[in-house]
């Protein structure tokens, strides 16, 4: 499973290229796609050694995979961009391979979701860092199963990624205005020529994108930012943070307080240890 750029073609690896220049065949979500890549490489494979594995055929074309994989042939897979099995072609391949008894190699490298969040700075407010986040990937399509996705969201406190279409992408940010004075992130053709990043509220996503012409065109990933915890909550976090600490363990209490309150764990680990040497003084 060999992840390639999601657009810069300098971002691939020389393992990527080793790999994909030694096995017998390279299967794929598009062979002309790979083609072409492939020849922007320098690596000459003539179409027979180029095997369509897409999304409409993927089971199907995952048993001729193992078949080949039986028979001695090394075969790589590769997606049009990014890593395999991610929102793209390859997870029903991987199962099928690893259910026959053959070895799966994940072979790392470019991803729109770690780029977009290496660059976005998901710290909430307050100073406190975030770093857990959650894929959600691509929303449904269809409006009221897309706003009761981004209802979900609303009440997920973490970060958030996404990925959207072009054609759907005002959609999305008109479906996410809900969210109000919540930050998106939102990252348009990253790593090619024209790449575009901004941090906007959630309720002003739309204008954003209205601002200016060339705004929805290309791919997009978005990421909402952690939600902030309100100063006030810290006494609630505080109430619960004691409870579990009467009868758990530190680290479990923090974690089990953190997720239950909100409230960021390395403030809570800090309170924690202020509230154990309370009690040591006080004995």
């Amino acid at each position: 499973m060999v992840a390639t750029p999601i657009g810069n073609l300098a971002d691939v690896t020389l393992r990527a290229l080793h790999v994909l220049d030694l096995v017998d065949v390279i299967a794929c979500e598009d062979t002309r796609h790979t083609q072409g890549m492939l020849r922007a490489y320098g690596i000459d494979r003539p179409g027979a050694r180029l095997l369509a594995v897409h999304q409409h055929n993927e089971a199907e074309a995952a048993q001729t995979v193992v078949a080949r994989l039986s028979q001695g042939e090394r075969i790589a897979y590769v997606s049009d961009a990014g890593t395999p099995g991610v929102s793209d072609p390859g997870a029903r391949l991987a199962a099928a391979v690893r259910a026959a008894g053959h070895r799966v190699l994940p072979l790392p490298g470019a991803s729109s979701v770690v780029t977009l969040v290496q660059a976005a700075g998901l710290v909430a407010d307050g100073g406190d860092e975030r770093s857990a986040f959650v894929f959600a990937g691509f929303l449904p399509s269809k409006a009221g199963e897309r706003d009761a996705a981004v209802a979900e969201l609303a009440r997920e406190s973490r970060s958030v990624v996404l990925l959207e279409a072009p054609h759907r992408i005002e959609a999305l940010a008109r479906a996410l205005a809900v969210l109000g004075e919540r930050r998106i992130t939102v990252g348009r053709e990253l790593t090619k020529q024209f790449e575009e990043i901004a941090t906007v509220a959630a309720g002003a996503l739309a204008d954003w994108f209205a601002a200016g012409r060339d705004r929805t065109r290309g791919e997009f990933a978005l990421v909402l930012h952690p939600v902030a915890v309100a100063a006030d909550d810290g006494a609630e976090a505080e109430r619960v943070l004691r409870l579990l600490l009467a009868e758990l363990p530190l680290k479990t209490a923090v974690k089990l307080a953190a997720e239950i309150s909100g409230a960021p764990r390395n403030a809570l680990y800090d309170t924690a240890l202020r509230i154990r040497g309370e009690a040591e003084s006080a004995d």
